[in-house]
């Protein structure tokens, strides 16, 4: 048996009463599994994205905003890298990114429930007599966007992307580095759409998954989790929903596993759980159908059976997840080690003399201006190995070394972080290799080169 933690309690929570000790421990069957788990303890303390994100200044937390992170350049970098590759994929998928406030009156919120549910978790206020909050998610503003002319079924699926700041009231002592945190953003959507139009919109959704964990290296569960005691709507609506769910998954081709009365109260969803490269799975995608909202708002669309007015159902989406969350579990995952299309360090120049500095700082321009993540090492009180080393160990992706040679032929010399020689190459063909291992975001881009 191993200890893992103590701490002092007072007998049922009295004050007055006597100190005690309060132990954690954990037990195996045998030594092997013990050693097996202190290992990967080892192993997660080394790779906790909050000491990884201090030591590679990526992002850290102050006490004068709790809960909301501060990302460096290079934090930034990864954050809008994220960003950016969803939008890619959006203008291709057919959703449309829109921007909505991020304060409404609470009478919006009284209508879409959450007021009434979740008000204690809202940063609420109050301007001119009128009480507002914060949004703690995009839904019920989307909704308000939907309904702010006539609809027509031609018009549906309308998909609606937003990556909207969002805060949510957490309580202080639940925070914990960017798993936990009080303003974040999500790769959140909204598709409007027939009950007709469920199966196809599914199968999207889930291809889309599939792209962006592809990217990441992460292998994934499924689970559908249907109709609970307690829910609205009515019940054919939600036997035809569940079956398209059913199907859309079968036709996906990848197992999943049934999670029956586990569906939210307003509509049945599917969960996903990534696995990361420590084995640890992680809730992050979610698609979840949704047939209250446009019941509360009103929603409608002009069918095309005359002039019948008809409700649409709305798929929450979200591949993602929080990007706060998402970034901290592939800090955790690459252990710092970031791919290339992500990397915040992408390439490091290094003359081996001060004598060529001048060269060295042209080709980093040139590769900057490219639109790379790239240094040059000035250091004039280290060796060319110690330089070569320590920038390897910094995680830049590639190192370019350059001297008289290199300088007179226009070329670099090229290693990577674990130490394997490409050997000398142009510039152009420097960059003509990055364009193609940023664009298909290759994630051995260091063998790919």
């Amino acid at each position: 048996m191993q200890v893992t933690k103590n701490s002092a309690t007072y007998w049922e929570g009295n004050c007055e009463a006597e100190s005690l000790q309060r132990l954690y421990g954990i037990s195996f069957p045998n030594d092997k599994q013990m050693k097996e788990w202190k290992k990967f303890q080892e192993e997660a303390a080394q790779r906790d994205h909050r000491k990884l994100g201090r030591d590679h200044e990526l992002f850290f937390f102050h006490e004068l905003s709790p809960g909301s992170c501060f990302f460096l350049p290079k934090g930034a970098h990864i954050y809008n890298t994220l960003i950016n590759f969803l939008k890619e994929e959006y203008r291709k998928r057919g959703f449309q990114e829109v921007v909505s406030p991020n304060i409404y009156s609470t009478k919006l919120w009284e209508t879409s429930g959450h007021w009434q549910h979740y008000s204690e978790n809202m940063f609420s206020f109050e301007v001119e007599k009128e009480k507002y909050a914060l949004k703690p998610m995009n839904c019920p503003g989307h909704c308000v966007m939907f309904d702010h002319r006539p609809r027509s079924w031609r018009e549906l699926p309308l998909r609606m992307a937003d990556f909207g700041v969002l805060h949510r009231n957490e309580l202080s002592g639940t925070l914990t580095g960017l798993t936990r945190v009080r303003r974040f953003q999500q790769d959140d959507a909204h598709i409007f759409c027939r009950p007709d139009q469920i199966g196809d919109e599914i199968k999207g959704c889930l291809d889309f998954l599939r792209f962006v964990y592809g990217r990441f290296g992460f292998s994934f569960k499924l689970y559908l989790s249907t109709r609970p005691d307690k829910y609205l709507g009515g019940l054919e609506l939600w036997n035809s929903a569940e079956a398209e769910l059913e199907k859309s998954l079968n036709e996906f081709g990848l197992p999943w596993v049934l999670n029956p009365g586990d569906g939210a109260f307003y509509g049945p969803k599917i969960d996903i759980q990534i696995q990361d490269a420590l084995r640890r799975y992680h809730q992050c995608a979610t698609i979840q159908l949704d047939f209250q909202l446009p019941e509360r708002f009103n929603l409608n669309y002009v069918s095309g059976e005359g002039d019948e007015k008809k409700r649409p159902v709305i798929i929450h989406r979200a591949i993602l997840g929080s990007v706060e969350r998402m970034i901290a579990i592939l800090t955790e995952n690459f252990g710092g080690k970031w791919p290339f299309w992500l990397s915040p360090s992408q390439a490091i120049v290094i003359p081996v003399s001060p004598k060529y500095e001048e060269y060295a700082n042209k080709v980093k321009e040139i590769v900057w201006n490219a639109g790379y993540m790239t240094d040059v090492d000035l250091d004039h009180g280290t060796t060319l190995n110690k330089k070569i080393r320590n920038a390897q160990l910094a995680q830049y992706n590639f190192i370019f070394v350059v001297g008289e040679k290199e300088e007179n032929s226009k070329t670099v010399n090229v290693r990577t972080r674990d130490n394997k020689v490409h050997g000398e190459k142009s510039i152009d063909q420097v960059l003509e290799k990055f364009s193609y291992l940023a664009k298909e975001r290759i994630r051995n881009s260091e063998d790919e080169f």
